[in-house]
């Protein structure tokens, strides 16, 4: 790249950035359900009704189209980890739905005095991660706007008969998480090096965590990506999916270096009171909980972690040879999750 381009920062040009640009749940939820009154068709095996990580359709006995979108303003100030990141959080959701990624097209919006070279920066490092996934970037759209947004339409393929879905956690399964949470509070008030540690991570595919899961002697229950709703949210997510209750133990829940501290000081991210408010009456929180636990818990991810549902056996295997994290349990009840 050009020194002009070495030296801008992508930040500066945004106001929100990444997952926690999304709009918040509750009112997105109110526009899903106005959208799924259609009549469905019946190859469509995941769509709205209800909505999960990806839409599903059936084109043949052995052979599903995975298909998802995920776009957002700049997180990080580098073109290269922004390109990055934002292709490795759009496959994510192939990956929790079981899917393979075989496409991408980008999607992409860029104020014109944006330079060019930072623009392509952003491109070859999204393709480059699209391309590890095992697919291809094969074109998208570029427009123009005030505020740089970028991110991916992404296709893959699962068997009908194999897709994942955040239904079906059942009591007595074990949570495991295969990446830290924090990233929101990290880059809003994390120190340099702990910023780039996240980075590093938020730029790895969910891959081979799914690839994990595939491997199980049984199916996951259920599985579904941490991204903008946070950890609880998703969470909640899967158990009203699942009618059952989740357990979040504060203690096990891994933390990127630096989120505690952050969290600590008290550095929240526009998105916690969003997803606080599309919580309410949904979550539990013990007396023992601190409030740095509980942001955290609450915090926006992008690019975060695989959670999954599985019997105890297989939590154990993903925990020792996968580098999962247990970080709590399914159990009986009315849909709800608690935070002890």
């Amino acid at each position: 790249m050009t020194d002009i381009a070495l030296d801008l920062r992508l930040t500066e040009w945004t106001s929100c950035g990444g997952c926690a640009a999304k709009w918040g749940a509750s009112p997105l939820s109110g526009l899903v359900r106005e959208l799924a009154a259609a009549a469905p068709d019946p190859a469509l095996l995941i769509g709205l009704a209800p909505f999960d990580d990806a839409a599903v359709y059936k084109v043949s006995d052995d052979a599903a189209l995975v298909s998802t979108t995920d776009f957002f303003p700049p997180l990080v100030d580098d073109p290269d980890d922004f390109g990055a990141i934002a292709a490795a959080n759009a496959c994510s959701d192939v990956f929790a739905m079981g899917g393979r990624v075989v496409l991408a097209l980008n999607v992409a919006a860029f104020p014109e005095r944006l330079p060019p070279e930072v623009v392509a920066t952003i491109f070859a490092a999204a393709a480059t991660v699209v391309t590890e996934a095992g697919g291809i970037v094969a074109g998208g759209h570029t427009i123009r706007s005030e505020e740089p947004i970028f991110g991916l339409a992404v296709q893959g393929l699962v068997h009908p008969d194999r897709v994942w879905t955040k239904a079906g956690a059942q009591a007595g399964a074990q949570l495991v998480l295969s990446k830290p949470i924090g990233t929101g509070i990290v880059l809003a008030g994390g120190s340099p090096q702990d910023k780039a540690a996240a980075i590093g991570r938020m730029r790895r595919l969910n891959q081979g965590a799914a690839e994990a899961l595939s491997g199980l002697g049984a199916a996951p229950h259920a599985v579904t990506d941490v991204t903008g709703f946070g950890l609880l949210g998703h969470g909640w997510e899967m158990a009203e999916r699942s009618n059952a209750r989740l357990v979040f133990e504060a203690g096990a829940l891994p933390l990127y270096d630096g989120a505690s501290a952050a969290a600590e000081s008290g550095v929240r991210t526009g998105g916690d009171a969003r997803n606080r408010t599309y919580l309410e009456g949904h979550v539990e929180v013990g007396e023992g909980v601190s409030e740095a636990a509980e942001a955290l818990a609450y915090d926006p991810q992008t690019s975060g972690g695989l959670l999954a549902a599985v019997g105890p056996e297989d939590a154990q295997r993903l925990v020792a040879d996968h580098g999962f994290t247990a970080v709590g349990r399914v159990t009986d009840g009315a849909a709800a999750v608690e935070l002890i």
